[in-house]
């Protein structure tokens, strides 16, 4: 019977992290993973093939519609669906591999199969009908998380699709009807609408991308209306009838009403995500959930199990890849006897369209319902030198600070590499910075991260260029 400091179930960005910081600091580690391949739901099915159709979809875009005006002459781009998706499936083989190289160089035992809590310091590996039983000091549950489902629409990963069916349609779709106006539909969206599909999007809420800054996700959403998105705002799918050669969406305004049919050749369904924690043997071992379903956790990370810890997104918070990381690194921190920590308040998120939107810390609506007086800078594109000369005026920067001390509170970015753009935010946020701060640091000249100085320098009313 093996025995280890450190258990940990999943091999997503949450668990292969942990694993590698807590290798770095000591320990014997072992991984968990019940799939063929590590990396998890980010590597296999979610956040990097989604980059890799979102860029080579952008690609497609471009040779068709702006080669011409920068006086670059090409035929018209022929689309090679089946290549487009090898192009995919080659990123993903390169990371699920560097994941794999990163056990190997930090001997991390890989341990193939479905893991179960017994109990404190016992975890049950289970695969091919047989199953060993692990002693260890230490378990991180980091099993992430399934596709939230619609009640009474069955997806069948063909017709009626996930996010991960929607990565890999074995044709681009005459009509495409997304359910759910977040981050996940809006950039399987746009992929799909760059490749030639008819794209409609049914929200529950009255606007899109829940939880961004209002006045950005007004302005995005014009933007995608402009790409040929269309949007049913205050809507929602009940039934999708799946006997014909189309399928045919009831849908239904949220607040009650007559309901109307619309037909699609596909239907994505990406309400959002949920707890994975499946067949892990919690109740039985005594590990607390909460109402969602969560794996409930102190400040440490410990669960109501001695020895017992959980990450990333089968806890509280937003569901990110790089706060799974950083919760991974912490735990493995804590577990060790130091003082691993998460900021919670500077987690940065993106969404990786054209234009992106990316942002940082508080919300005007959070700062408003938190009675926090605030201020605000913000600078346009159009008057940006670089994005001038390159005809990508698309969006702004908005900086909120802190009425009485100037610190940052939040940053929203929509526009051409928002998501690298938002970095420094962080960096401002994390050391307590000032819009101040942020406005007398030299930025190199031409860069669209002026925008963002600028911004900074209109939080007090002294923006140069506008």
């Amino acid at each position: 019977m093996a025995t280890y400091d450190l258990v940990v179930i999943g091999t997503g960005p949450g668990g292969y992290v942990c694993a590698v910081r807590a290798s770095q600091l000591g320990m014997k580690v072992a991984v968990v993973e019940k799939n063929a391949t590590l990396g998890g739901t980010c590597l296999n099915v979610g956040c990097m093939p989604s980059k890799a159709l979102l860029h080579a979809s952008e690609m497609f875009e471009e040779a068709g519609h702006s080669f011409a005006k920068m006086g670059v002459s090409v035929s018209s781009p022929r689309l090679d669906l089946p290549a487009m998706m090898n192009f995919k499936q080659q990123g993903i083989d390169g990371n699920v591999k560097g994941v794999e190289f990163l056990m190997k160089k930090n001997k991390v035992d890989v341990l193939k199969g479905t893991g179960k809590i017994l109990g404190t310091g016992k975890v049950e590996v289970s695969a091919d009908g047989k199953s060993q039983v692990i002693e260890t000091r230490n378990i991180v549950i980091a099993t992430g998380s399934d596709i939230a489902r619609l009640k009474g629409i069955e997806i069948d990963e063909k017709r009626i699709v996930s996010s991960t069916g929607a990565l890999s349609l074995d044709k681009v779709p005459g009509k495409l009807l997304i359910v759910g106006a977040g981050v996940i539909g809006l950039e399987l969206g746009s992929v799909w609408k760059r490749l030639g599909a008819d794209v409609v999007v049914v929200e529950f809420l009255d606007r899109i991308l829940p939880g961004m800054d209002g006045e950005i996700a007004k302005q995005f959403q014009r933007i995608l209306e402009k790409q040929g998105f269309a949007f049913k705002l205050g809507a929602k799918v009940t039934a999708v009838d799946t006997s014909g050669k189309t399928l045919k969406a009831t849908i239904e305004p949220a607040a009650g009403g007559a309901a109307e049919t619309l037909e699609a050749d596909v239907v994505l369904v990406c309400i959002g995500r949920v707890p994975y924690t499946d067949g892990l043997g919690l109740k039985e071992a005594g590990v607390a959930l909460d109402a969602r379903g969560r794996v409930q956790i102190d400040p440490h990370f410990a669960t109501s199990l001695r020895g017992v810890y959980a990450i990333g997104d089968v806890v509280a918070g937003p569901m990110l890849a790089h706060k799974a990381e950083d919760e991974g690194v912490a735990v493995a921190e804590i577990i060790a006897g130091q003082a691993g920590h998460v900021n919670y308040d500077v987690i940065p998120g993106v969404v990786y369209t054209t234009p992106e939107v990316s942002a940082v810390g508080k919300t005007e609506d959070e700062l408003k319902q938190a009675g926090v007086a605030y201020t605000v800078g913000k600078f346009p594109f159009t008057a940006n030198g670089r994005s001038k000369v390159n005809q990508t005026t698309d969006g702004f920067v908005k900086i909120l600070a802190d009425a009485k001390t100037d610190r940052v509170l939040g940053v929203h970015i929509i526009g051409i590499e928002a998501g690298e753009m938002i970095h420094e935010a962080c960096v401002l946020m994390e050391f307590g910075g000032s819009a101040e701060d942020l406005a007398r640091t030299c930025h190199a000249h031409p860069t669209r991260s002026e925008a963002v100085k600028e911004a900074a320098l209109a939080v007090g009313k002294r923006a140069i260029h506008m």
